[in-house]
């Protein structure tokens, strides 16, 4: 039977534990589970929360921190230091996995030793609301070749997985080393891109993994400054992949172009988006053409930089109004295109 160890990282959110634990505990079949919920210095009653939920079930532990430590220090000292299991979860307290996610995560490694890590579908749910029934038939599942799903990382510039839904490798979480505290915001991108350069990923087709809550403390920024710091992280994050695997990327010069590139179309897109919804006047467009810029130094030639002139010189007092039109416009000339193309190839 394989065992897995599941880190439960808890900050003021010890009325989200009951739930989180049991979730982990309670219909999991197949598998020996053990929990670490590590309370980094709540200054609320999370901590007695905690050691009550220990002192009901011993597969439980606690430790609580003196002072706060921070979320990336209290994540690398359960999966580096306390993590012993086969595989590892790291699990916040105010999520959830699904029934049977950890025994559908572990049968996909256990069958394959060559993959670092699984994942599935997360489903998201607001707060206070109660989480909808999670799909727990799962249709088999998939491999990727490491490098393979790296590239993918690379060409999107974005990530893909939220975080509860991935059950990694414990020894192969040892080698590659714990979360960086200089990427406090990216940092599970980039980890998950770092297992990935050493090993192969693995996907649960078919069934939920596990609930991601939605709430306050963890929306996503909506606010432009945000997403410019989101951004940033983001290269940050691609740059320390390139810094620590480059050597075991064939192809390391192309991937590094290829997400400089997506990345300097993303911060123009929101600089169109802006004008797009009315926003400018929060949207700080000349950080994210900047950024761009530093990106890629020919981003005046992306179609995002023609499309943010074009707004510039209609207005943004005017552009909201013009939207669909010019998006109309810009489809049927893509529409034309493509049929001039096609004559073209014909000869005519």
């Amino acid at each position: 039977m394989s065992t897995v160890s599941v880190v439960i990282p808890c900050y003021r959110y010890g009325d989200y534990l009951p739930a989180c634990v049991s979730s982990v505990l309670d219909n999991q079949p197949d598998v020996d589970v053990r929990v670490l919920i590590i309370d980094d210095a709540s200054p609320d009653d999370s901590a007695k929360k905690a050691r009550a939920i220990a002192a009901a079930d011993p597969r439980v532990e606690v430790r609580v921190h003196e002072t706060n430590r921070g979320h990336i220090a209290t994540y690398n000292e359960g999966l580096l230091e306390w993590a012993d299991g086969d595989y590892a979860v790291l699990l916040s307290a105010d999520d959830l996995l699904t029934p049977g996610a950890l025994t559908r995560a572990a049968g996909v490694l256990d069958a394959n030793p060559n993959v670092g890590f699984v994942y599935g579908h997360p489903v998201h749910f607001t707060h206070p609301g109660p989480p909808p029934p999670a799909r727990t038939r799962d249709r088999g599942h998939t491999v990727w070749p490491g490098h393979w799903w790296l590239e993918r990382r690379f060409r999107e510039a974005t990530g893909c997985i939220t975080s509860p839904e991935v059950v990694v490798r414990t020894d192969l979480q040892r080698k590659v080393g714990g979360y960086d505290p200089e990427l406090p915001h990216a940092g599970d991108i980039e980890m998950w891109m770092r297992l990935a350069a050493h090993a192969d990923v693995g996907y649960v087709r078919g069934a939920d993994q596990a609930y991601y809550r939605l709430h306050g403390a963890n929306m996503s920024q909506t606010d432009y400054a945000g997403q410019l710091d989101d951004l940033r992280q983001r290269r940050t994050a691609y740059d320390a992949v390139m810094r620590r695997c480059g050597d075991l990327l064939p192809d390391a010069h192309r991937l590094d172009a290829m997400v400089r590139r997506r990345l300097a179309r993303h911060a123009l897109r929101r600089a169109v988006r802006a004008y797009d919804r009315g926003r400018t006047a929060s949207v700080p467009e000349g950080e994210l053409i900047a950024f761009a810029a530093d990106c890629w130094p020919e981003y005046r030639a992306l179609p995002e930089y023609r499309g943010l002139r074009l707004r510039k010189r209609i207005g943004p007092a005017v552009m909201p109004y013009l939207q669909p039109l010019v998006l109309t416009a810009v489809a049927a000339r893509g529409r034309e295109w493509l049929w001039w193309q096609s004559w073209k190839r014909r000869g005519i």
